[in-house]
């Protein structure tokens, strides 16, 4: 499979991040909140890459990173999350253009609210297979479910785990004092 990409005096290009961020604003419309931003470096303080920010409902979340393979294969890093009182927002942190260098390459951050009543969000693993500790480790420390995830254990915590305990969550279902112990 070939990435769309264009050809400038014969050295290959990325799209730029304003063509990126139109086509996720022609695909998601009012269902996409984005934000692009330069980042500067050196000495110079010139632009190094930029990034996109994003915020997509969990139902557009999977048509949000095909929107993104329709560039170059999005190039996945982690899961980061909060525990926001009523949702658990999950960041998803990919690259794209990661070989175009200098000036080309975009990062994309896409916040996912996933509410506490329906804890389930859609696996990527079926897409990119590398996300599945990411997804698992989601699993177990905030109590998301990811559907289609092929293995569900427990990557960080013990076996004997009590499951019903999510440690980075900041309600009832977070670690109480009894659950945390001194390291000495």
């Amino acid at each position: 499979m070939s990435f769309p990409m264009n050809s400038v005096d014969n050295v290959t290009v990325a799209k730029s991040p304003a063509e990126v961020a139109d086509r996720i604003r022609s695909v998601f419309g009012q269902g996409a909140v984005l934000e692009v931003r330069e980042r500067k470096a050196g000495k110079d303080d010139t632009v190094g890459h930029h990034d996109i920010w994003a915020k997509v409902e969990r139902d557009r979340f999977l048509d949000f990173v095909d929107t993104l393979a329709e560039f170059d294969f999005p190039q996945f890093h982690i899961i980061s999350g909060n525990d926001d009182g009523g949702v658990v927002t999950l960041y998803y942190h990919f690259t794209l253009f990661q070989v175009a260098g200098r000036r080309n390459r975009i990062g994309v951050a896409v916040a996912v609210p996933v509410d506490k009543k329906d804890l389930v969000m859609p696996s990527l693993f079926s897409r990119i297979p590398g996300v599945e500790y990411s997804e698992r480790e989601t699993r177990e420390m905030f109590g998301v479910d990811f559907d289609g995830l092929p293995n569900k254990a427990l990557v960080f915590l013990p076996e004997e785990w009590d499951e019903s305990i999510k440690p980075w969550r900041r309600d009832e279902a977070g670690p109480s004092a009894n659950d945390v112990r001194e390291l000495s």
